[in-house]
């Protein structure tokens, strides 16, 4: 069944039936240099990346870089990398600051036809002068000001000759206007800080409302895609546009999509700063972040990131999207792609009375079930093991189908045992638990007896050959479905679930001492973990549960 259009989609099927030359298509990517990527950025790299791909066309990856105080290289880097590792090239790399000469002689066009002047206000004056959204705002005492004398101030302000706060560049549009953006909008401030790119050269910046549009325009994108709290400023978009396009030009079209809420999560640069500065978190990229480069430590595959936002949807009105749905894509993707492997959290020895001491054997274990090309590994199997203890009860029910005294498991990929006694340390707690094999029962081997059915099946590794290695247990960060509500800092900590990491060592079979960085494995009846790519030991960070185990409060 063929996949119906989003909106966006329709738009753009609607503008090519109208004649629009579809080699003109383009779309952009404009990521502000300021802080990491997060999954509310995925969306917006998948629907701009996948239009391309339908329509056969290009991105452009444009940063957005108007506020050197805060614009850093390694924002750059992390975000080339965040998109490149979601499978995705982008067709130019852009930045605002590349066009800085031509916006700033579009400003002084502007300040030519009489539609910009040069504001001596403080920001609190000019604040309290926009008015509200029920009454219309009032004049600058300085918008009157002349065409020559606009010039000369805005050339000082190009020249460094005034301070910060002395003076800005504002458009000269309706004060009165019912939508508060298109109230005389600031399009230049005096910023004597030097940039990352452009060093000193300037002491003026443009504004985002100024420069988005106009690059655009620079770039000939056709279609110019945001989240729904740009749709405000789509008047003054098209305002701009209406003073500078040619009409031999393309006009660019800004169209806004509703941005990805995902619950349990917040996407705020400002509060997920707030949770670094705390310590709440070891980074920006603690496996338990929402940014992009903690879902890649954390081992959710670009694939899993990608289906999810598709699922989601584009749409035109704001929701919440379950997180379970994105853990979802993840188990779906890993199950695929992720080998299977025995590790043991809590380990229980078992020692198999009937097999020799001096004795071990070589088993071969499926890699993966769900990909015939996988192959299979070789497990050590000794007469001494270790088992999860909640594998194992005294007594128990016929719902339990795991080892008890008297009845039979299987062993993954080894034999069917059974246990017969208890052995108790000095405090009467659960030291071992003395069990018999039955040798004919070797999974595999092609007897009536290994074919025998028994309904417990256990995962184990060998005490004498198994590994230690170190695993980080996640879990959501919030417990509160929309942390995002929280007013306060205050409000937002106690909203933080306490129990987002355990740190244990577990016991492995041997075959992960050679697991490579960023390498991704099924551990048995457990979950999905990933290799930490960035420790230099051997750390497992979980993923995903095999199901969905959270538990609203």
């Amino acid at each position: 069944m063929k996949e119906s259009n989003h909106f966006i989609e329709n738009i753009i099927d609607q503008d090519l039936q109208s004649g629009f030359d579809p080699k003109k298509i383009k779309f952009r990517f404009p990521p502000e240099p300021n802080g990491f990527l997060h999954i509310g950025h995925v969306k917006a790299i998948w629907i701009n990346f996948s239009l391309a791909k339908k329509y056969n066309s290009s991105v452009v990856l444009r940063f957005d870089d108007t506020n050197p105080e805060k614009e850093e290289q390694q924002y750059i880097d992390a975000i080339k990398k965040d998109v490149s590792w979601l499978g995705y090239n982008w067709s130019e790399e852009r930045y605002a600051s590349d066009y800085f000469k031509q916006l700033h002689d579009w400003a002084i066009l502007l300040i030519n036809n009489g539609l910009a002047y040069v504001d001596s206000q403080s920001s609190e004056e000019i604040a309290e002068q926009k008015g509200t959204p029920t009454k219309a705002g009032t004049d600058s005492p300085f918008r009157a000001r002349s065409i020559q004398e606009n010039l000369m101030l805005f050339e000082q302000m190009t020249n460094g000759d005034f301070s910060e706060s002395e003076h800005v560049l504002r458009a000269k549009i309706d004060m009165a206007s019912s939508n508060m953006l298109m109230r005389d909008p600031i399009i230049y401030r005096v910023l004597n800080k030097s940039h990352p790119r452009t060093k000193a050269l300037w002491k003026v910046y443009p504004m985002y409302d100024w420069a988005h549009g106009q690059s655009d325009y620079i770039e000939q994108i056709s279609h110019s895609l945001c989240t729904l709290e740009f749709k405000p400023h789509r008047d003054l978009y098209e305002w701009f546009l209406d003073q500078l396009v040619e009409k031999t030009k393309l006009r660019p079209k800004q169209r806004e999509f509703a941005r990805l809420n995902l619950s349990h999560t917040i996407t705020s640069k400002r509060k997920l700063m707030f949770l670094v500065n705390k310590g709440i978190v070891s980074g920006w990229d603690d496996p338990r972040m929402p940014t992009i480069s903690g879902l890649r430590k954390r081992g959710f595959p670009p694939e899993a990131l990608k289906e999810f936002v598709r699922l989601a949807g584009v749409a035109k009105r704001e929701n919440i999207i379950e997180a379970s749905l994105l853990e979802y894509c993840a188990r779906e993707e890993l199950n695929k792609t992720s080998n299977r492997v025995m590790v043991v959290m809590n380990p229980l020895k078992i020692t198999i009375t009937n097999y020799s001491e001096l004795e071990y054997e070589t088993l071969f274990s499926e890699n993966n079930p769900e990909n015939p090309d996988s192959g299979s590994r070789e497990v050590p199997f000794s007469k001494e093991l270790y088992i999860e203890k909640e594998d194992f009860k005294e007594e128990a029910n016929r719902k339990f189908f795991r080892l008890t005294i008297g009845k039979e498991v299987r062993l993954k990929s080894a034999y069917i045992i059974k246990a017969n006694q208890v052995v108790y340390d000095t405090n009467n707690n659960i030291k071992e638990v003395l069990c018999t094999y039955d040798p004919k029962s070797k999974s595999g081997s092609g007897t009536e007896e290994s074919q025998r059915k028994v309904k417990g099946t256990l995962h184990w590794v060998s005490r004498k050959h198994c590994i230690d290695i170190d695993v980080n247990e996640y879990d959501r960060l919030f417990h509160h479905e929309n942390p995002s509500s929280a007013q306060t800092d205050e409000e937002l900590l106690k909203m933080v679930n306490p129990g987002s990491i355990k740190k244990i060592t577990a016991k492995a079979e041997p075959f992960l001492s050679s697991a490579k960085k960023g390498a991704r494995f099924q551990f048995q009846r457990k979950g999905y973990f990933v290799v930490d790519s960035s420790n230099p030991k051997l750390v497992f960070n979980k993923t995903v549960g095999l199901r969905d185990t959270w538990k609203k409060k």
